[in-house]
């Protein structure tokens, strides 16, 4: 992803929605800090592009290939059709999808390969705890960031699921923002502050 490279002026390009020409030009009046190559060449880190967007207001638009499958695991329709809405919103083109049993996530799983799984604490027949400890075990799993949600907020079920594996613990209701927040995806799209009543 492009956070963890130093990109061209055409990926910055790209994130910011202007030109390579008009990125250079920034770089130039050292606007915008880049790194020069052995060949002279500019490079940026995504972290300079992400602070330069957020001093002028500027919203990030990452290309469509660095964009991350994301399996939303949710027993309440109505809770993951809002998760799918606010992820969709943030940045049209994101492979976003829904399983509504420990079943469908585990095929959801195998199908799409996602790099990061929004997982409800308590799902019928099964609980994210669990989930989460196989996918910390599982080599071809372990390295999916875990998200966890709950309407079970509590500071012994933080913990469990920390100790599982997960990155952070989400209290339901949350709103769309903190939802992008946790998966560091805010700056990618219009955090907006609708909250969905607990699922």
């Amino acid at each position: 992803m492009a956070q963890r490279k130093l990109l061209a002026p055409s990926d910055a390009a790209l994130l910011l929605g202007v030109s390579p020409i008009t990125v250079s030009k920034w770089a130039r009046k050292g606007l915008l800090r880049a790194h020069l190559t052995l060949g002279g060449h500019r490079r940026f880190t995504y972290s300079e592009i992400k602070r330069f967007a957020r001093s002028r207001g500027m919203t990030l638009f990452p290309p469509r290939e660095t964009l991350q499958p994301i399996l939303v695991v949710e027993d309440d329709r109505q809770f993951s059709d809002f998760l799918y809405e606010a992820l969709t919103a943030s940045q049209p083109g994101y492979q976003v999808h829904i399983a509504n049993d420990g079943f469908e996530a585990g095929r959801l799983l195998q199908k799409y390969r996602p790099q990061i799984v929004l997982l409800d604490l308590i799902l019928p027949g099964m609980d994210g705890f669990s989930v989460c400890r196989r996918l910390r075990t599982d080599p071809e799993t372990r390295l999916i960031r875990v998200i966890a949600m709950t309407g079970y907020y509590s500071r012994e079920n933080v913990e469990r699921i920390l100790q599982a594996g997960a990155e952070v613990c989400l209290e339901k209701p949350f709103t769309r923002s903190q939802l992008l927040r946790a998966l560091d995806l805010e700056d990618l799209g219009m955090a907006g502050e609708a909250r969905h009543p607990e699922g």
